[in-house]
C-alpha cells in the first residue's frame, strides 16, 4: 500500500481537513508534526504550552501514531519520506513569510516526491481576493465585502476511517511550564467552546463584545492559531443564525483574514512598518523609558485599565480586544515606543500569538498599518475604562489593590477620598501631556 505523509501545522484536527483527506486517497496515512527551532525558540511557554497539549490529543485522535520529530523541517520531511518509502506529502498551504519559504525548500528537497498542497488555515486563501485591477486591499471595509462576495466552501466531511501507518519512530516532546490558566487543548475543546458561545453567548455579542469585565467573547482564537477548528465550520453556522451579532462575528472573523492577506502581498510587514514613512517617529530610550516600559509589562502604571490587561496577559496569556488596543496605545502613545516592542512581547505571552493579526492589530493602533486615520487616535484609559468598564468589574478583578474602591473613582483612584489605595502606583505620566507629545511628533515628521 502507499505511503501519504500528512505533516500537520496550523491543523491540528482531523475534522474539515481537506489535506487529509486527498492523503487518504493515496492510501496509508504516517500523520508527522515537526517541531522547527526557528518557530518553537521565539514562541513563549504558554504557547509552547498549548501546542504541546494539542499534539498530545492529536496523538491520542490518530490511535498513537502521530510522528513528532524536531528540527529543519527540509531534512525531517525527506528523512521520513525516505523511512517510509512515501510517494506523496500533504500539507495545508501556508500563506506566512517563513511557512511559504520553507515550504519551498522542502519541495525543492524532496525531488520527485509532489509536496500536495489542498485548502488552507483560512476561509479564503491569503491573496484570493483583489480589487478589480488585481491590486491587494489596503482598508479593512472593501476588503470585507469582496470577501463576503468571494464565498468560501463548506466544510470538509470528516472521514470516517483513516488507515493511519503506525510504528514509526516518534520523538519525546520538550518541556514547557507555565503559570498561565490556558484554554483546554484539542479538537474536541475548540468545538466544544464553539458550541457553548454559539449557543448561549452569541444571541449578545454585538453589545457584549465590547465589555472587558464579562463573559461576551468566544475565545476562539488560540483554537484558530492552531487550526484545532477551521474558520469554515464557524462561517457555516453562522450562515444559519440572523442578526446583527452573527454578522458582527463574521466581521471579526474578516479581520483575521484581512491580515492575513495583507502580510500575504506585503510578508516584509511582518516586523517591517506598513507605512515606512512613518519609521522616522521619535521614541523614547534610556534608563528613565526602559523604566517606564517596565511597569507597563508589570502592570503598574497607576492607569487600572492598562494594569487589569497586562496583569490578565500574565495571568490567562490572553487580553480582551479592546483592552489590548488601550494598552497598546498606552505604550506607543504615552510612553513613545515602537509598535515593533509590544508587538514582541505580546506574542511572546499570548497563548494565541498570531503573526498576522499580532503585529498588524499593533500597527493599527500604532498608526503605521492599514488604519486610514492613522496616528491622530490616542486611546485615553480613563475614558475607555469608564465607558467599557463603567463598574469597574474587569479591573477589580485583575487589579485587586483596587477592589474596596468605589466604582466612580476606581478608573481614577488619585481622585477617590482617601487617594490611591496603599499598593497601587500613582499614575507614572501625565496622558493629556504625552498625548500632545506624540501629536506634536507626529506634525513634526508630516512637515518633513
Amino acid at each position: 500500500m502507499p505511503v501519504a505523509l500528512l505533516w500537520f501545522r496550523r491543523d491540528l484536527r482531523l475534522a474539515d481537513h481537506p489535506a487529509l483527506l486527498a492523503a487518504r486517497e493515496t492510501g496509508d496515512v504516517l500523520p508527522v508534526f515537526v517541531l522547527d527551532d526557528r518557530l518553537w525558540r521565539p514562541s513563549g511557554n504558554p504557547r509552547r504550552r498549548f501546542l504541546l497539549d494539542c499534539l498530545a490529543d492529536l496523538r491520542e485522535q490518530t490511535g498513537g501514531a502521530l510522528v513528532l520529530r524536531r528540527g529543519d523541517p527540509q531534512q525531517v520531511i525527506t528523512e521520513l519520506v525516505g523511512e517510509t518509502e512515501a510517494t506523496s506529502v500533504h500539507v495545508s498551504a501556508d500563506a506566512g513569510p517563513y511557512g511559504r519559504e520553507r515550504d519551498a525548500s522542502v519541495e525543492h528537497a524532496l525531488g520527485e516526491v509532489p509536496l500536495v498542497r489542498t485548502g488552507s488555515p483560512y476561509a479564503v486563501t491569503p491573496g484570493r481576493v483583489t480589487k478589480r485591477d488585481g491590486t491587494p486591499f489596503q482598508v479593512f471595509t472593501p476588503f470585507a465585502r469582496a470577501w463576503r462576495e468571494h464565498g468560501w466552501r463548506a466544510p470538509a466531511p470528516r472521514p470516517r476511517d483513516v488507515p493511519w501507518l503506525t510504528g514509526v519512530r516518534s520523538e519525546k516532546p520538550p518541556d514547557a511550564t507555565t503559570d498561565a490558566d490556558l484554554p483546554p487543548a484539542g479538537e474536541a475543546a475548540a468545538r466544544a467552546a464553539w458550541r457553548r458561545f454559539r449557543d448561549e453567548r452569541l444571541p449578545d455579542y454585538a453589545d457584549a463584545r465590547d465589555v472587558p469585565g464579562g463573559d461576551g467573547t468566544s475565545r476562539m482564537s488560540a483554537y484558530l492559531k492552531y487550526g484545532c477548528i477551521h474558520p469554515r465550520t464557524l462561517l457555516a453556522d453562522l450562515a444559519e443564525i440572523p442578526g446583527d451579532s452573527a454578522r458582527r462575528y463574521t466581521d471579526e472573523l474578516a479581520w483575521r483574514e484581512f491580515y492575513a492577506d495583507v502580510l500575504w502581498h506585503r510578508p516584509e510587514t511582518a516586523r517591517e512598518y506598513l507605512k515606512p514613512e512613518l519609521q522616522a517617529m521619535g521614541y523614547d530610550d534610556g534608563p528613565d523609558a526602559a523604566e517606564l516600559v517596565k511597569a507597563w509589562e508589570l502592570g503598574r502604571t497607576g492607569f487600572p485599565i492598562v494594569d487589569a490587561g497586562m496583569r490578565q496577559l500574565h495571568a490567562e496569556a490572553y487580553v480582551h480586544n479592546r483592552v489590548r488596543m488601550i494598552v497598546a496605545s498606552f505604550l506607543v502613545k504615552d510612553l513613545h515606543q515602537e509598535w515593533t516592542r509590544g508587538a514582541r512581547y505580546f506574542l511572546h505571552h499570548l497563548v494565541d500569538g498570531d503573526l498576522a493579526s499580532n503585529n498588524h492589530g499593533w500597527q493599527w493602533v500604532a498608526g503605521t498599518g492599514t488604519d486610514a486615520s492613522p496616528y491622530y487616535r490616542v486611546f485615553n484609559p480613563v475614558t475607555q475604562g469608564k465607558k467599557f468598564d463603567p463598574d469597574g468589574t474587569y479591573v477589580k478583578r485583575w487589579v485587586p489593590e483596587l477592589r474596596d474602591v468605589d466604582a466612580r473613582y476606581v478608573h481614577e483612584p488619585w481622585t477617590a477620598p482617601g487617594g490611591v489605595p496603599e499598593g497601587y502606583p500613582e499614575p507614572i505620566v501625565d496622558h493629556a501631556h504625552e498625548r500632545q507629545v506624540a501629536l506634536d511628533r507626529y506634525q513634526r515628521l508630516r512637515d518633513r
